[in-house]
């Protein structure tokens, strides 16, 4: 069955993987949209990054939703037929963190395409795919195939937000308007933000941002001292969500962020230096945040509710067949946001 393998940076073909047989408690699923996420991007332009290298073939892709196609013993209260999103989330169960609740930091993760281990885990891109039950969540009939691939971005976003705490009647700043910082607009907006304000170098991610609930966007590339205005009285902000892994957009933060606020980094972009002396003189909170595990059904529980709306963050859908125009398109922010690409259409 076709599949997106990369080899190296910009060495992405579509080949024929085989598909496993089902066994118990698990489904095949034909997988019918695919969104490129920013780790895609890395792997295809760079071969990796940081320390992660694709030292071996691996089928990229973790944001996939699709269509039951076969349902093995055991496998619950699924059906052919089932349209489905697809956790790429798979911890062990068994290890220290998994038993105390914390699966994203499973010591024997499989993390839908990632080179982090080797043998490397293969990805989601491919027209069909066999999975655990337990990773699979249905779509109810309002959601379409391409709001589901979206749940896993989501859940991301609303890990972070987890991980900021209480949100009810805060002021927020978010630093970085790609996909993952609209959708913390969304997370945040329903955890009950009073105030929301984005900031990135690109007038596209910014309005995408205003559209799915920011209450205002500056681009600081042509407004570089417009948030010089929030830092009256030693700061406005309450939480600070850091999207962009950029080390420019976390220093200047600090100013306009209050005493004892919250700092999530989200975004990763290398090392950074940080004025450790404002950390701890406005005691500030510092805190990580990675990947989701119970974030994945909430995602899909919000969608199928219609408590939040991802479409306008979706910019293009292409086939698979053409990954090339795809990812060259993801990468460009003037224009795109999330990408998705089409395994539904005909293979020729």
């Amino acid at each position: 069955m076709d599949a997106l393998v990369i080899h190296a940076a910009g060495d992405l073909r579509v080949e024929d993987v085989p598909t496993p047989r089902v066994e118990t408690g698990q489904l095949r699923v034909k997988v019918r949209y695919g969104g490129i996420c920013g780790s895609d991007l890395h792997y295809y332009q760079h071969g990796g990054f940081g320390t992660v290298r694709v030292k071996e073939p691996m089928v990229l892709g973790h944001e996939v939703a699709g269509v039951v196609e076969e349902v093995g013993p055991s496998a619950g209260v699924f059906e052919a037929g089932d349209r489905v999103a697809i956790s790429p989330s798979r911890p062990c169960g068994r290890c220290r963190y998994c038993q105390q609740g914390l699966q994203n930091h499973c010591l024997d993760m499989r993390y839908y395409g990632s080179a982090m281990r080797t043998p490397h885990v293969q990805g989601a891109f491919r027209r069909e795919i066999v999975v655990e039950a337990a990773q699979a969540f249905k779509l109810a009939p309002s959601v379409s195939d391409r709001e589901g691939a979206m749940a896993e971005p989501l859940a991301v976003a609303l890990h972070a937000v987890n991980r900021a705490g209480p949100l009810l009647g805060k002021q927020v700043l978010v630093t970085g308007c790609g996909p993952i910082g609209a959708l913390l607009v969304i997370a945040a907006r329903r955890a009950g933000a009073a105030g929301i304000v984005v900031t990135d170098v690109g007038d596209f991610p910014l309005r995408s941002a205003l559209k799915v609930g920011a209450d205002r966007a500056i681009n600081v590339a042509h407004e570089p001292e417009a948030l010089s205005a929030f830092a009256v009285d030693k700061g406005s902000f309450d939480v600070l969500l850091e999207a962009s892994g950029n080390e420019r957009a976390l220093r200047g933060a600090f100013d306009v962020l209050r005493p004892r606020g919250i700092i999530v980094q989200v975004g990763l972009g290398g090392e950074m230096t940080l004025p450790v002396n404002a950390l701890v003189a406005k005691e500030f909170d510092l805190r990580g945040t990675f990947r989701f595990h119970e974030e994945f059904g909430v995602a899909v529980d919000l969608l199928n509710k219609g408590l939040v709306d991802v479409k306008p963050l979706i910019s293009a859908t292409v086939p698979y067949r053409d990954a090339g125009r795809a990812f060259a398109l993801a990468a460009d922010r003037s224009q795109a946001m999330k990408v998705l690409l089409d395994f539904a259409a005909p293979a020729d």
